[in-house]
């Protein structure tokens, strides 16, 4: 690995330039009054003239802009810098309640004054952030979808609407586009260094905040439009990011961790020495319980210590810079994949050795659609600061840690076996993904089994009130079901685990149950899953959710209608139908267990299904989306608007015709597991 002392900056040489050199070009001191009144009522027109435009198609000339604009920054700088907070609140405060978040900007207003350079870019990035989201609530008074990347939401017609084409073109020279200061993207990518972000940019943006808010002003008083804020994005379920345990964590993130971590920042080759302010800065945030301070600072961070990896191991050293405008940026989405653009092997996975440590880890909580996707939360401006867990930082500053030991030179041992972190790199050499498509699946055959299982605990009506219904005495359909699913299980015997599988009773609620646990804990890939694994995926956890919606509907009619039964409620229709519903139960538990062992067998071999060519492959897809019209048809029939049990045994009937072809395993991926 290259020395990270050697690397002075990650930002390439034009984008240095354009952030630290152009803007101070130009000497000029603008009067102050020119720019806003003395009620902090901005003029813009006296900033907009400082906007260029390229004579070839009326683009914004963005290097002329930043020229020019340089001096109107450094003003409004030192216009605050004049203010005491008392005089800041009264003229401007008013003017940021449109973002929601008032007391963010009068803390960026302090940090202008102390001028430490990690507090003004990390201002800077929380601004930013919230900037955004005001500015998509703002977008949603017109249009019906907010863009989900900033620079398209500063390009849109409805923003031009409302705040004018030229002042959207001023934030563009900001943040938003490559061609600009890209000040966002550049902070939150983690290419910047504390000292290359000047404190004038963050102040201007800060400024540029309140002008908005006095334009949007006037246009709501015009439109008679209300402007409605989205509700932050909640975390739900908190003890599923526990990669590393939850108690050892709360009691050992203690100040003697947090004083090794320390060390180990100022050892690890793993951190740029440019960036060290960084992480001392997250450590300290960690320590004063500013829990989204402290991940907005890690996140960066993790991602240029891991492109320092990417680009020492995969031998382009170039991509450590930023991209210039016309090229993609080196980002934890690129680093994170299997092939390089060139086609070529990432090699990133075999220097970290163990991949779970980090690539299961950061998909889990980056990129995974069903995950909690921190940093896209947090960098658009979605998540309430005030209210950010303490467990996602716990998270992150224990990966953090097992990241600086992973990288710290062999004569730093001691720390890797240090009493409180040698158990964090255990756990992380033991981690597997929670929120990729095939760990949620597994998580939903269970869930689904244990309401499978909970029906034998419901009250119900005796047999022999079952067998006074016409139709139903001495019926043996529900029992020849039965047999049929035990032969189709008999037959798979050969792909179970042997110590899984009841001769004695293979249908049996605890046999299932004990097969199914065994089957999830298998471990299956989920890193580099192709397409056609991530198809096969869909439908499979489609079935799941059918079968689980079954399940829930048979327990509330259950329990409905013995509660009817018991108070006499029930008409004789009613009660002829509430019986038909217990009749066809015996049958509908066994064959929702059969269908969950069937996918979950597909499930651990679902890799398989890359060898498959095209035809097969189609044919297989075709196959399971039969089993999941199966059991779209049981939820309709099985619903309460219509109660169609009777017409379920023919139904199942004809499923176990097509799932006796899944069970000889010419359709399907099943292999022994053994």
């Amino acid at each position: 690995m290259a020395s990270s002392d050697s690397v002075t900056t990650c930002l390439s040489s034009t984008v240095h330039y354009v952030i630290c050199k152009l803007g101070f070009e130009k000497k000029e001191i603008y009067d102050i009054d020119n720019i806003v009144s003395e009620n902090g009522e901005v003029h813009w027109q006296a900033i907009t003239e400082h906007v260029y435009y390229l004579e070839s198609d009326q683009s914004v000339d963005y290097i002329k802009s930043i020229r020019s604009l340089g001096p109107v920054c450094e003003s409004v700088n030192l216009h605050f810098k004049s203010l005491t907070k008392e005089k800041f609140i009264v003229r401007y405060a008013l003017w940021f309640h449109w973002t929601n978040y008032t007391e963010l900007f009068l803390e960026v207003f302090d940090v202008l004054h102390y001028t430490q350079s990690t507090e003004v870019a990390l201002g800077l990035m929380k601004l930013t952030s919230c900037l955004e989201r005001a500015l998509g609530d703002v977008h949603l008074l017109i249009g019906k979808d907010c863009p989900f990347l900033l620079r398209d939401l500063l390009a849109s017609e409805e923003l031009a609407v409302v705040f004018g084409r030229v002042v959207m073109d001023v934030l563009r020279i900001f943040i938003g586009s490559p061609y600009g200061l890209n000040l966002r993207n550049v902070l939150w990518h983690g290419f910047a260094s504390p000292q290359e972000i000047p404190a004038k940019y963050c102040a201007m943006l800060l400024f540029l905040t309140a002008g908005l808010g006095q334009l949007l002003q006037m246009y709501l008083l015009q439109s008679k439009y209300v402007l409605v804020h989205r509700p932050y994005v909640t975390f739900i379920r908190l003890e599923e990011l526990d990669a590393f345990p939850g108690k050892y964590l709360t009691s050992n993130l203690n100040h003697e961790t947090l004083s090794v971590a320390e060390e180990l920042v100022q050892a690890s080759n793993f951190v740029l020495r440019t960036m060290l302010p960084f992480w001392m800065a997250a450590l300290t945030a960690f320590k004063q319980s500013r829990y989204a301070d402290c991940v907005i600072l890690l996140l960066p961070q993790l991602e240029v210590g891991l492109r320092l990896l990417f680009t020492t191991t995969n031998k382009c050293p170039n991509r450590l810079l930023t991209a210039e405008s016309s090229v993609f940026y080196t980002t934890f989405d690129e680093m994170l994949t299997k092939h390089l653009n060139n086609e070529e092997v990432n090699q990133l996975p075999s220097v970290l050795e163990e991949p779970a440590m980090a690539s299961e880890f950061l998909w889990d909580f980056l990129n995974h659609q069903e995950g909690p996707r921190i940093r896209d939360h947090l960098s658009h401006g979605e998540i309430n600061l005030k209210a950010f867990p303490r467990q996602i930082a716990n998270q992150l500053v224990a990966f953090a840690i097992t990241l600086l030991c992973r990288f710290s030179d062999e004569n730093m041992v001691t720390f890797k076996e240090h009493l409180v972190i040698k158990p964090l790199m255990n756990c992380a050499r033991c981690y597997r993904s929670r929120f990729h498509p095939i760990s949620r699946l597994k998580k939903q055959v269970l869930e689904c089994m244990k309401s499978i299982r909970s029906w034998h605990e419901l009250p119900t009506v005796s047999e022999e009130h079952i067998q006074t219904i016409k139709g139903l005495e001495g019926s043996t359909e529900a029992s020849t079901l039965v047999l049929k699913m035990a032969e189709i299980l008999s037959q798979l015997q050969q792909y179970l685990p042997c110590n899984c599988y009841s001769s004695d009773d293979p249908m049996s609620t605890v046999a299932t149950e004990r097969l199914l646990l065994q089957l999830c804990d298998s471990h299956v890939c989920t890193l580099y899953s192709p397409r056609a694994v991530l198809e096969v995926l869909v439908v499979l956890r489609k079935i799941s959710t059918q079968c689980h919606q079954v399940s829930e509907q048979v327990i509330a009619s259950i329990k409905s209608r013995y509660q009817q039964w018991t108070e006499k409620t029930l008409r004789s229709r009613q009660r002829h139908n509430y019986l038909r519903m217990l009749n066809s139960i015996k049958f509908l538990s066994p064959v929702l267990r059969l269908i969950l062992v069937l996918i979950t067998l597909e499930l651990v071999n679902v890799h398989l299904v890359c060898k498959k060519n095209p035809s097969d492959y189609h044919q297989y897809v075709k196959f399971l989306k039969s089993i999941l019209q199966y059991t779209e048809n049981l939820v309709t029939y099985t619903s309460p608007e219509k109660n169609k049990w009777d017409e379920t045994i023919q139904l199942t009937n004809k499923a176990l015709i097509k799932i006796r072809k899944f069970s000889d395993g010419k359709l399907t991926l099943i292999q022994s597991v053994k």
